[in-house]
C-alpha cells in the first residue's frame, strides 16, 4: 500500500516500524537513491516529499518516502493539502509515503478525510503507537510483552512484571534492555524455542540484568507522597545509575506532582465533578479521581507546593551543571520534615 499514516508518543516502536518497512521495500544496493528521510515542518522538505512520492524507484526494490512530523493531517496549509490530495493516485505502486506525527491526525482536515478514504478503499494503512500512561500498569505490561514480541522473545509473568516495575513506560529503554536481555539469556541454550525462533526470558534472567533494582519514577513520587524522602533519593539513584535521564525524571515528577496540587486544591474548594478535577489536572482519565484523592487524603495543597518549589530548584541546578544525584539530593533533603 503506498501510503502508511504513524503516529503516536511511542518513538521507539514507530522506529522499528520505520525500520521494517524500509527493510520490506528498500534494496540496500540502491538506499541512497531511493530512500528518503525529510522534516515535514519545513515546507519546502513537505513538498519535496510530494514530488518524490510521485517517482518510481531507480534499480531493484522500492522507493520509501518518509516525512517526519508530516504536516498533511495536522494543521496542513491549504496549498500544500490542495498538492497533497492531488499526488494521492499517483504514487507508484513500487513508492511508499510514510507519514509520522506525534499527534493523532485531525479528521476534520480534508486531506485526513482523503486519506480515511484510501485507507477503507485498502489503499493505505494507519497505524497508532501511543505509551500508557505512568500509572497504568496493565498497559506497561501489554507495552513490554508486544515489544518483547516484536524483538522475537518470549516473557515469563514475572520477567515480565520486573520490566515493568524497573522500567515504566520508558519504551526505548525497554527496547534496549529487551536486547541486552535477548544477548544474556541466548548464551543458554535452554532459553532457546527453535521451533518458534523465539528466546525465553526467566525472572532470573531479568534480576540478573537489572540487579534486583525495581524502581520507576512514580515510585519515587510515592515515597514523596509518603514524606519518605530517603527512599526517594535512594530510588532516584538507582534510576539515575540505570542510565536513565535526570531531566526526564524531573518532568515525571513535576507532571505527579502538578497533577496532585490541582486535586488537592480542587478538593479543598469542594469540587466534586472528576471529569472537571481531571481536566483541570491534566489527567487523560478521570477514574484516576477516585484513586488520587483517597492517596491524598488529608494532604494540604502547600505540601505540594513547597515539593513543586525543590523541583524547580533541581532543574535550575542541573541546567548549572550540579550532577543529578547531587541535584536531587541537596533540593529534596529540605522537604524532609515539611507539614
Amino acid at each position: 500500500m503506498p501510503i502508511h499514516l504513524l503516529w503516536g508518543d511511542d518513538s521507539a516502536a514507530i522506529e522499528r516500524e520505520i525500520q521494517h518497512l524500509i527493510k520490506q521495500t528498500v534494496d540496500p544496493a540502491w538506499n541512497s537513491i531511493n530512500l528518503s528521510r525529510l522534516d515535514g515542518s519545513d515546507p519546502d522538505q513537505a513538498n519535496k516529499a510530494l514530488e518524490e512520492s510521485r517517482s518510481s524507484p531507480f534499480g531493484s526494490g522500492g522507493r520509501l518516502v518518509l516525512v517526519a512530523r508530516s504536516p498533511f493531517c495536522n494543521g496542513c496549509p491549504n496549498e500544500l493539502a490542495k498538492c497533497f490530495e492531488e499526488i494521492l493516485e499517483l504514487i507508484p505502486r513500487q513508492t511508499l509515503l510514510v507519514l509520522f506525527n506525534t499527534n493523532k491526525p485531525d479528521g476534520r482536515l480534508k486531506t485526513t478525510k482523503a486519506v480515511q478514504l484510501l485507507i477503507q478503499q485498502k489503499k493505505a494503512i494507519e497505524k497508532s503507537f501511543l505509551l500508557p500512561a505512568i500509572w497504568d500498569e496493565k498497559g506497561q505490561k501489554e507495552l513490554v510483552e508486544r515489544t518483547a514480541k516484536e524483538l522475537g522473545l518470549q516473557l515469563s509473568g514475572r520477567a515480565a512484571s520486573l520490566l515493568v516495575e524497573s522500567i515504566g513506560n520508558n519504551s526505548a529503554r525497554l527496547t534496549s534492555e529487551l536486547q541486552k536481555l535477548s544477548l544474556l539469556a541466548g548464551t543458554n541454550e535452554n532459553n532457546r524455542n527453535v521451533a518458534q525462533q523465539t528466546i525465553f526470558i526467566t525472572e532470573e534472567t531479568v534480576q540478573a540484568l537489572i540487579g534486583g533494582i525495581t524502581t520507576n519514577a512514580l515510585q519515587v513520587a510515592e515515597s514523596l507522597l509518603a514524606n519518605n524522602v530517603g527512599e526517594a533519593i535512594g530510588r532516584i539513584n538507582a534510576l539515575i545509575e540505570q542510565g536513565e535521564p535526570a531531566l526526564r525524571i524531573l518532568a515525571t515528577l513535576t507532571n505527579q506532582v502538578r497533577g496532585w496540587l490541582w486535586v488537592s486544591l480542587m478538593e479543598q474548594q469542594g469540587e466534586r465533578d472528576v471529569a472537571l478535577i481531571a481536566k483541570a489536572a491534566g489527567i487523560g482519565n478521570p477514574k484516576r479521581i477516585y484513586i488520587m484523592r483517597k492517596q491524598l487524603k488529608g494532604i494540604p495543597p502547600k505540601r505540594f507546593l513547597k515539593l513543586l518549589g525543590c523541583l524547580l530548584e533541581i532543574e535550575a541546578g542541573l541546567k548549572k551543571g550540579v550532577t543529578p544525584s547531587n541535584a536531587f539530593k541537596d533540593s529534596l533533603i529540605t522537604v524532609d520534615h515539611f507539614e
